[in-house]
C-alpha cells in the first residue's frame, strides 16, 4: 500500500519503503514533515537501544496503563526535544562530527552512567538485593528479614521512578546515531528552507517515536496484570523490576560502551537479516542491548520479583498455620 504526493517540482511521489527510507532530493515542505513522522513511528516502533530499553525500565515502575502512557511521553519528550536540536546543526552542517567520528560508545557510556544512578538512588534506603553492590563499595540491599516483612511494609519502601530523569534519559540517548539518524539529518533536515523548519524534521520525527513510544509504555506498564495480582503486588513487582533493570542496564551500557570506546570497529560487527527496515536488518551490538536490558534482565527481574512475592505468601501461609 503507498500514498502520493505532490512534490516541489509539480511531479507525483509515490510512498514506499524504498521512497521512505531513501528520499530523493527536491521534495516539499509537507513531504518532508510527513516522511518525519513516519520514520519516527518506525523507530518506536521497532527494537532500538536507545528507546526500548529506557522506555521499559521507566514503564514497568509506573505498574499502570495511564503511568506506563506517561513514561513514553516524558521519555520521547526529551528524545524530541534532543532531535530538533540535531536536524537544526544538520542543517548548518555541524553534524558532520558523526560522519567521521563514532560516538556511539560515549552515548551509551553515559547512558548507562543516568541509569546506574537512577537506580541507586530508588533503592536507597530499602531492603532490595542488587548484585554487585559489593564491588562498589555499598552494602548488600537485603536480609533474611526482608522476606519476612509484611508485603505493604516492603512496598512502602520503594520509592516512585521519578519521571523527571526518563525526560534526561530522553535527551541524552538522543545522542545515539543510527540509520533513522542519517535520514533525518543529513538527508531530510538540509533539504528545508531555514533552520527553523529543519528542527522541525526532528521535532515531527520525535513526535512519531513519542507515539510508539506511548503504546509501548503503556504495553510493558501492563505486563504482569496478566498474573491476576493486586495493585500493590503489580507496584511491587513493577517498581522492583525498574531498579534492577536500571542497575544492571546501565552496568550493561557503561561497560559496552567503553568497550565500543576502546575498539570501534565492535559497533560494526553484525549479521545481516535481509530485512530493509532499520533495527531489524541486522543483528549487532544495538540487537544484543536491547535483547540484554529489556529481554534478559528487565523480564527476568519480573520474574524474580514475581517469585519474591509468591514465597512471601507461602511464608504468610505458613506462619498463620
Amino acid at each position: 500500500m503507498s500514498t502520493r504526493e505532490t512534490n516541489t517540482n509539480g511531479g507525483i511521489a509515490l510512498i514506499n519503503l524504498g521512497f521512505i527510507l531513501n528520499p530523493p532530493n527536491g521534495l516539499s515542505v509537507s513531504m518532508i514533515l510527513l516522511l518525519a513522522i513516519i520514520l519516527g513511528i518506525m523507530h518506536g516502533a521497532t527494537p532500538d537501544e536507545h528507546t526500548w530499553p529506557i522506555t521499559f525500565s521507566y514503564s514497568v515502575g509506573s505498574y499502570s496503563t495511564r503511568g506506563g502512557m506517561k513514561a513514553g511521553f516524558i521519555f520521547s519528550s526529551g528524545f524530541t526535544i534532543q532531535r530538533g536540536i540535531l536536524t537544526a546543526l544538520g542543517f548548518l552542517g555541524l553534524t558532520a562530527i558523526y560522519k567521521r567520528y563514532n560516538l556511539d560508545g560515549w552515548v551509551y557510556l553515559l547512558v548507562g552512567f543516568v541509569m546506574f544512578i537512577v537506580a541507586f538512588y530508588l533503592v536507597k534506603g530499602t531492603d532490595l538485593h542488587l548484585p554487585l553492590d559489593k564491588l562498589f563499595g555499598g552494602r548488600v540491599h537485603h536480609t533474611t528479614k526482608a522476606e519476612r516483612l509484611p508485603m505493604q511494609e516492603v512496598e512502602n519502601q520503594l520509592k516512585p521512578v521519578p519521571a523527571k530523569m526518563a525526560l534526561v534519559h530522553g535527551f541524552v540517548a538522543g545522542w545515539g546515531f543510527g540509520a533513522y539518524s542519517t535520514i533525518i539529518t543529513f538527508i531530510l533536515a538540509p533539504q528545508m528552507p531555514n533552520i527553523y523548519l529543519a528542527a522541525l524534521v526532528g521535532i515531527f520525527f520525535g513526535l512519531g517515536t513519542m507515539i510508539m513510544q506511548i503504546v509501548t509504555g503503556a504495553l510493558f506498564a501492563n505486563i504482569m496484570r496478566v498474573k491476576k495480582l493486586t495493585i500493590d503486588q503489580i507496584k511491587y513487582i513493577g517498581t522492583s523490576t525498574a531498579i534492577r533493570t536500571l542497575y544492571l542496564g546501565g552496568l550493561a551500557f557503561a561497560i559496552l560502551g567503553i568497550g565500543i570506546v576502546a575498539f570501534p570497529f565492535l559497533d560494526n560487527l553484525a549479521i545481516g537479516t535481509g530485512n530493509p527496515i532499520p533495527n531489524l536488518n541486522s543483528i549487532g551490538i544495538a540487537t544484543v542491548l536491547v535483547l540484554l536490558v529489556v529481554g534478559l534482565i528487565g523480564f527476568g527481574s519480573m520474574i524474580k520479583g514475581y517469585r519474591e512475592i509468591m514465597r512471601t505468601k507461602r511464608l504468610a501461609t505458613v506462619e498463620g498455620k
